[in-house]
């Protein structure tokens, strides 16, 4: 699947390209993948008629092979669906470079064919994660690529033409959040359906209370993710003589204007880090019920026992001390640890070394 920040950067591909007749691309979308691959189901690659691409699906020769079918897509405007890693399809000179098995489905977009993406960024917009259905075969028979995105309950766009399929997905998305993409296959009537559903995430919001030389830290090695940063001080003056990373803003608020200047959602996380006792745990106070993700605090162990029992332990899923253990020191290290443990909590990930897993990373 693809990051937010991926996302991002391909809805607006996608809509410069509806506004722009002159140019052509298709879309690449792993629609199948078993064992160890480059990415997973759901994952799409942008590839331009002059070659450009945004977002690689893979390495080497494989990646080379996907190019060159989205630029014959291009030219013939008919859907394709590969099959790599098996002894079918036009894969298989390209099976040793495959640990697994990947099937990919090839989407020449004409302009015509990218208003799906409006009604993603309109989703993003609202801070809601909207799902995009992509039905791409029928009874075993690749299509043309339609599509279908909710938001919730709302139908924002409907490309299906076809409203019993807009029902049995609908239904068959339900109330589910945070699913991971998956080929689901409907029956409606006489005719058996393959449709590619995925939720597209907001892009991540890291609210940092405080703003001393390591809640920078933390603000600029998060940047690299692509987050949307902001940068709190219940002190005007620290504020304005702070030097701010490149993107981030800043909110001047005390602990009790924070919930009424901040708009926290599930995408949000956020990093008291004041360095105060007494004002992180105003702040740990303010922030008990809210919908966040994460709520962490940089402490020793006697200062984070004292912030959970003065905050109150419910209505707040603290960690504290915040961070993996590293053996960070400087700001920089200490910033790594800690947004490493926000995405491993994003990911519902523990902090086991990768070499001691036995099972899939993508699992």
């Amino acid at each position: 699947m693809n990051s937010a920040e991926e996302w991002r950067d391909l809805i607006d591909a996608l809509r410069a390209l509806g506004r722009n007749d002159a140019r052509e691309a298709a879309l690449a979308t792993i629609v199948r993948a078993e064992g160890p691959t480059f990415r997973r189901t759901g994952t799409h690659m942008l590839v331009f008629d002059d070659g450009q691409v945004l977002c690689e699906l893979a390495g080497g020769s494989l990646q080379k092979d996907i190019v060159l079918h989205c630029l014959e897509a291009i030219d013939s405007t008919h859907p394709q669906r590969l099959s790599y890693g098996t002894r079918q399809g036009p894969g298989e000179n390209l099976a040793t470079e495959l640990d697994g098995e990947l099937d990919v489905l090839i989407e020449p977009l004409p302009a015509t064919g990218v208003a799906f993406a409006d009604a993603l960024a309109d989703g993003l917009d609202r801070r809601h994660g909207p799902w995009l259905a992509t039905l791409f075969a029928a009874d075993g028979q690749t299509l043309a690529p339609r599509h279908l995105v909710l938001c919730g309950s709302q139908v924002l766009h409907d490309g299906l033409d076809d409203p019993a399929l807009a029902d049995a997905i609908v239904t068959a998305v339900g109330p589910s959040d945070f699913a991971a993409p998956a080929v689901r296959r409907l029956a409606v009537g006489a005719r058996r359906f393959e449709v590619l559903l995925e939720t597209i995430n907001p892009v991540h919001s890291l609210i940092v209370i405080g703003s001393d030389a390591d809640a920078r830290a933390v603000l600029k090695v998060a940047g690299a993710l692509g987050w949307r940063l902001t940068l709190v001080d219940g002190d005007p003056q620290r504020l304005r003589h702070a030097p701010i990373p490149e993107g981030a803003t800043t909110l001047c608020a005390t602990p009790d204007r924070i919930r009424a200047e901040l708009a926290l959602d599930v995408y949000s996380s956020v990093l008291v880090m004041t360095h105060n006792l007494e004002r992180d745990i105003a702040y740990l106070k303010a922030l008990r019920d809210t919908p966040v993700v994460y709520i962490g605090a940089p402490a020793s162990r006697d200062r984070a026992r004292r912030m959970r029992d003065e905050a109150g332990y419910q209505g707040l899923r603290l960690h504290a001390p915040a961070g993996l253990d590293i053996g960070s020191e400087a700001p920089t290290e200490t910033a790594m640890a800690i947004v490493t443990e926000i995405l491993a909590v994003l990911h519902r990930r523990s902090n086991t070394q990768l070499h001691r897993i036995q099972h899939s990373f993508h699992g």
